[in-house]
């Protein structure tokens, strides 16, 4: 039965339920709506209407979710090594090694490494064990790697972690400056509330700063193609743009801040021709740009991964920051400088000091007084006195021995940490590497000498904090699986068995929220913006019903609060924000003429981190099922490539032969030449060759420790094969055994079944003798064999279970046509041959999938702009694709814009002619 964590809205005498919950995916907290069936079966979601964050949207993600939710690929039990344990062994083992090691070596040889995945009550019980129970402050989170800059950033001018607006300011905004985010794929329900913010206002501005011009860029009115890097340049160009045309707010400055004489000093050799000439733009968009700033009022400028994953992030964000500062354009209705989230708890851990960096509740760890309000409040044995590793020191110090354990709860460094070879190396070196996660296989599992199975989505119950500081509830839906428990559970049990009972004797999610509120209220008489002493004694049936609100919820704010800073009063100790001087500094990694390209990452539309959840269906690998390279159609020419060859990336800290790097092309006009891009998401579960972490350096913020994520200098160098080919299975093959076969391959999944892509050497013969070895329940193979192709079919009792294709030409079928023959339980003699020879019907040559809601591929498309579809709402009328999620908006906005008959223009829906508009 579920738990009582969670309140139905309606409940009816047919045991049917509705449970609001929050999707588990981005920083935008979207509310979602789950029906329930006789208390244990998931049947309908769809988003919450009265959700302040999405009002009822989800994209393709959130809309997916049930389909990610089976318990396929699920740890389900303790392990101690390759053997299924007890609760009680598990625990017992690493409570025990943890024990000794810090009486022989001190608190600091051991280590968490936890994650923006869990909920704030699972945050807070690990902060509380580490810091005040073992006594270091060795514990940090994956948020170091896309937040910390957007942290430190803020501490530096506000005193606070504390993000000043809220969503509504985005679409209320007269000018929205997207930097480095592409927010139409990230954050794809902010980017449909800013689209229809912009269907509305004609005349609201958006503009767009990236060095790709991405999906989000579609929206734009401007985009600046900077050259990577350079944002400081931009925006300390920027400042001093507005000081030389009086487009500062003196008033505003002399009121409420501090230090803008040195910092505008400092901007003031960077002239219109020098920024232009350093960002590598022209001085007439510059102008444009900086123009439209200065004389606009409401502006908001948000930013992500772009910014923060630099060597230079912090100064990025505060150059950003001291703009807004000059201008007055802050604490008030669309204005502010908006940090969007990644993962949808990183705020939650930055609340309760999931960063090595920061004690519990927003307070200083270097802090006395503050270490004595934790210590009194915990009642705790000792308070971590110094600030502990961040992420990349962290591995440094496994790496050398002086970190001896490390338990790494609800994330993959394996695939996410940069300088993957090393990360490898330390979890080898490690004594002890404890991993809590909810599958039972990924990259860093593999290293792992005790994990412990934990609860997932439509499990977990508690809080989690998206960007606009909104608390909303992630309420359970079924029992954890199996064995498997509550991270909090888990680390409270680990706590007691160290010897801490007093410390960690909580029954419920609840209790441990309700700590949490008090510890915000402790010795905080405004000091501290994160304050929850409005929600401190909260009943267990309140907690339960508790609805989205945005700290600080007190009694001036009972209600929660919307924007910080509107009375111009800030957390620092003067009360005032702080100018903060920021230098331009190059990239750590560049090119030269061994590693010419720049490597840039980041996701796409349909998946989420390291593909776990959202890798286990169809629908959502169908618009992108492989990872790739893009590349301008100018460097691609001149290394003789062309779209699907494959190349090797390396770079000059890179062990070629440990960790192979090899992606398939994508000539892509998009990206500036002389720089290339890659998605992040796969790893060695899922592909030979593709895990891009290994090409970063350990090259991070000095100031924030956020890992440089976003420029690598890399060398291409095209790689052949004599066959190429895809094979369709319905059951998975073990990647061990697709590594035998395949040189280069890539899996996905698709309807009922399993797609590989690969490349190789070996002869077809050899592979089929081999597959028919391994799968000796297939009894019926038919094998085709030509010039350039050979196909192979098997069944088994008589239903088609493997298609293979094999080819010297490297051609490729729609995997929607094959899908269609897996699932059939009758393949017709025509069907047979047509697959033989690679003959799909008609309906079968569509192209790539662009809508995965409709499932309306690009040729379809392409057909209707071209019989006159000119709009993307056209398009939705006829096709109905982009009108579920809108996740396939921007993309179709492209798509018209592309294809649309050259002699029109699109406005507002209308076909209006060229000689007209003259």
């Amino acid at each position: 039965m579920p738990s009582n964590h969670h309140m139905p809205k309606n409940k009816s005498a047919s045991t049917a339920s509705v449970v609001s919950t929050t999707c588990p995916y981005c920083g935008v907290g979207c509310g979602i709506d789950v029906h329930i069936a006789n208390d244990k079966q998931l049947t309908e979601l769809k988003g919450s209407s009265d959700h302040p964050a999405n009002f009822g949207r989800l994209c393709v993600k959130g809309s997916k979710l049930l389909e990610t939710n089976s318990p396929s690929g699920r740890l389900l039990s303790p392990m101690i090594g390759a053997k299924k344990a007890s609760w009680e062994d598990a625990i017992a083992q690493v409570a025990t090694k943890f024990n000794q090691l810090i009486a022989k070596h001190g608190s600091d040889s051991v280590a968490f490494y936890v994650s923006g995945q869990l909920l704030t009550e699972d945050y807070y019980v690990a902060n509380k064990l580490m810091k005040g129970y073992i006594g270091s402050a060795n514990i940090d989170t994956n948020s170091r790697l896309c937040m910390s800059s957007a942290v430190a950033a803020y501490k530096r001018a506000f005193g606070a972690d504390a993000v000043p607006c809220c969503y509504e300011d985005l679409e209320q905004a007269e000018l929205l400056i997207l930097v480095g985010s592409n927010a139409a794929w990230t954050h794809p329900v902010l980017f449909q509330r800013i689209e229809r913010a912009k269907k509305l206002n004609p005349d609201m501005q958006v503009v767009t700063i990236d060095p790709r011009r991405t999906a989000t860029s579609e929206l734009a009115d401007m985009h600046l193609a900077i050259k990577p890097g350079t944002d400081v340049v931009l925006f300390n160009g920027l400042l001093a743009y507005l000081d030389n045309h009086d487009a500062v707010n003196t008033d505003y400055i002399t009121a409420n801040t501090q230090g803008f004489e040195q910092v505008i000093n400092s901007c003031k050799p960077w002239t219109l021709s020098q920024v232009a000439q350093q960002c590598d733009i022209s001085e007439l968009e510059l102008h444009s740009f900086y123009r439209l700033f200065a004389k606009t009022d409401k502006v908001v400028t948000a930013y992500c991964m772009g910014v923060n994953q630099s060597t230079s992030g912090s100064d990025k964000a505060n150059s950003i920051i001291n703009s807004h500062l000059a201008t007055g354009k802050i604490g008030r209705e669309g204005c502010g400088p908006f940090s969007l989230t990644g993962q949808p708890n990183a705020m939650g851990g930055r609340e309760v000091g999931g960063l090595a960096n920061m004690l519990a509740c927003h307070m200083d760890i270097e802090n006395p007084e503050h270490r004595q309000t934790v210590q009194t409040y915990w009642q705790s044995p000792t308070i971590a006195n110094k600030a502990g590793l961040k992420a990349v020191d962290l591995f440094d110090n496994i790496n050398n021995g002086k970190v001896k354990a490390v338990w790494i709860m609800a994330t993959n460094p394996m695939v996410s940490m940069p300088n993957r070879q090393k990360i490898a190396e330390a979890l080898t070196k490690c004594e002890l590497v404890v991993v809590s996660d909810c599958v039972a296989k990924n990259d860093t599992l593999d290293y792992a000498h005790i994990a412990f199975p934990a609860s997932c989505w439509s499990e977990k119950d508690g809080t989690v904090t998206n960007s606009e500081r909104r608390i909303s509830r992630q309420r359970g839906l079924l029992p954890a699986a199996g064995k498997a428990k509550h991270d909090w559970q888990i680390i409270c049990d680990v706590a007691k068995a160290m010897g801490f009972e007093n410390g960690f004797d909580f029954n419920s999610a609840n209790e441990i929220f309700a700590e949490y509120a008090g510890l915000t209220k402790a010795d905080n008489q405004g000091s501290r913006g994160l304050d929850l002493s409005g929600l401190c004694n909260m009943t267990e049936t309140q907690y339960n019903r508790l609805k989205p609100v945005q700290w600080p919820v007190n009694k001036q704010y009972p209600d929660g609060t919307k924007r910080l800073f509107t009375d111009g009063k800030f957390y620092t100790q003067s009360g005032k924000a702080q100018f903060v001087l920021t230098d331009f500094a190059a990239p750590e990694q560049l090119t030269n003429t061994d590693f010419p390209f720049v490597l840039n990452s980041g996701r796409v539309r349909d998946q989420w981190h390291t593909m776990t959840r959202t890798g286990k269906t169809s629908e959502l690998s169908a618009h992108t099922n492989r990872p790739y390279l893009a590349i301008h159609a100018i460097d691609a020419q001149r290394l003789a490539l062309k779209n699907d060859d494959l190349v090797s990336l390396s770079a000059a800290h890179f062990n070629n032969k440990q960790n192979r790097v090899l992606l398939p092309i994508v000539i892509d006009n998009n990206q500036r030449q002389g720089e290339v891009f890659a998605p992040i998401h796969w790893s060695a579960s899922n592909a030979s060759s593709a895990n891009i972490s290994a090409l970063y350096t350990d090259a991070n913020d000095k100031i924030s420790g956020q890992p440089e994520l976003k420029h690598a200098a890399v060398k291409l160098q095209k790689v052949s094969y004599q066959y190429s080919g895809q094979l369709f299975i319905r059951q998975q093959l073990k990647v061990e055994l697709l590594r035998e076969y395949f040189d280069y391959f890539v899996t996905c999944p698709v309807d009922n079944g399993h797609l590989v892509f690969f490349a190789t050497e070996q002869e077809p013969a050899k592979i089929k003798r081999d597959l028919q070895q391994q799968l000796p329940l297939y009894d019926e193979w038919v094998n085709a064999s030509g010039i350039d192709l050979n196909s192979s079919c098997a069944m088994r009792q008589g239903v088609m279970s493997l298609i293979m294709f094999i080819s010297v030409n490297h051609n490729e079928v729609d995997p929607s046509w094959i899908n269609s023959l897996l699932i059939s339980e009758n393949v017709t003699p025509e069907q047979l041959h047509g697959l033989l020879n690679i003959q799909p019907d008609v309906q079968f040559k569509q192209g790539k999938l662009v809508c995965s809601c409709f499932k309306v591929a690009e040729n379809t498309i392409i057909d209707a702009i071209k019989g006159g579809c000119n709009s993307v709402d056209n398009l939705g009328k006829q096709l109905k694709c982009g009108t579920n999620c809108g996740s396939c908006k921007s993309e179709l906005s492209q798509m018209v814009r592309l294809h649309q008959p050259k002699n029109l223009i699109i406005e507002e829906d209308q076909l209006i002619t060229l000689e007209a508009v003259s």
